[in-house]
């Protein structure tokens, strides 16, 4: 019986997952420090999201060197920039998110950012949308509601940071989605590290600029190391193995995250609160199934 060959190497598929995993613990840190810097040092969020990134884009000026800025050159300058300002928006509203409710409730509603892109591509860009992940949709924003508990006399407006920022870090993902097919790779990254600073400083200006000193400059160095080593340890990942075999693995940021949030801070979901987690966590893993298997059929 005749079978199609792997496209990579078991070896090299392990290699991949440890690089995914090694991200999702560089981004479990990530936010571990940046949650302390805004809730208990109690640090303006905007002006958190700024120091962070500069700080990134410090740290990855070998980059923007080896490439040079002549990589801007584009047709598209403002589909560029309304991605990135996207794309800062939802920085500032995921650090403000994390400054109000635990980690492990951010990241799980943040994982809803895939059901927005989903309906944006249906109505902006005219994708099909089958019942089967109309439905996978429902049921990530059933957990998120769940997570929510609008019902609850505990509930805070705050809570539906995390989603906004998924919302907009969606509406991000589709305008790059939209420039894969006529951009470099090295174009698309160029004006995100080039724009993104500049608009969180404008947001960080008009919310009330802090600038840190001490430990907490300390701190914002290792945001900005910590945030360059995740992307880093992505592409390293993506690079190496499929990344229908990989994926999976960045779901993992779900449980390492609570093992961060719980070890640091003591927060850890109780109850029910794990049914919308595993809800928004389970429609995710169906729709990145449902992915493959639509690329399988079309390869």
């Amino acid at each position: 019986m005749n079978q199609t060959s792997p496209t990579f190497s078991a070896p090299r598929a392990m290699v991949g997952a440890a690089w995914m995993i090694a991200a999702g613990i560089a981004f479990s840190i990530l936010n571990v420090v940046t949650q302390w810097l805004t809730m208990t040092l109690a640090f303006p969020s905007a002006s958190a999201a700024f120091w962070q990134y500069a700080f990134a884009l410090l740290f990855s000026l070998p980059f923007l060197r080896r490439v040079g800025l002549g990589a801007m050159r584009t047709r598209y300058a403002w589909r560029h920039i309304v991605r990135v300002a996207l794309a800062a928006f939802g920085v500032t509203t995921w650090v403000a998110g994390l400054a109000s409710v635990p980690i492990w409730q951010a990241i799980a509603l943040v994982m809803t950012s895939p059901f927005f892109i989903i309906m944006g591509a249906r109505i902006f860009l005219g994708e099909y949308i089958g019942a089967a992940r109309w439905a996978a949709s429902a049921t990530g924003f059933l957990g998120a509601v769940i997570i929510l508990q609008p019902w609850s006399d505990s509930f805070s407006w705050a809570a539906l940071l995390p989603i906004l920022s998924a919302l907009l870090w969606g509406a991000s993902s589709l305008i790059t989605k939209s420039l894969t097919g006529a951009e470099r790779p090295e174009t698309i990254t160029v004006w995100l590290l080039a724009l993104l600073t500049p608009i969180n400083g404008g947001l960080a200006v008009a919310a009330g600029f802090s600038i840190p000193s001490g430990m907490t400059l300390v701190l914002f160095v290792a945001a900005g190391l910590l945030t360059v080593m995740a992307q880093y340890f992505l592409t390293l990942a993506y690079s190496t193995a499929d990344a229908a075999y990989i994926q999976p693995f960045d779901d993992l940021k779900l449980p390492l995250n609570v093992v961060a949030g719980w070890l640091v801070f003591g927060y850890a979901p109780t109850g029910y609160l794990w049914l919308g987690a595993i809800l928004i966590l389970g429609a995710s893993l169906f729709i990145m199934r449902n992915e493959m298997k639509k690329e399988r059929g079309a390869a």
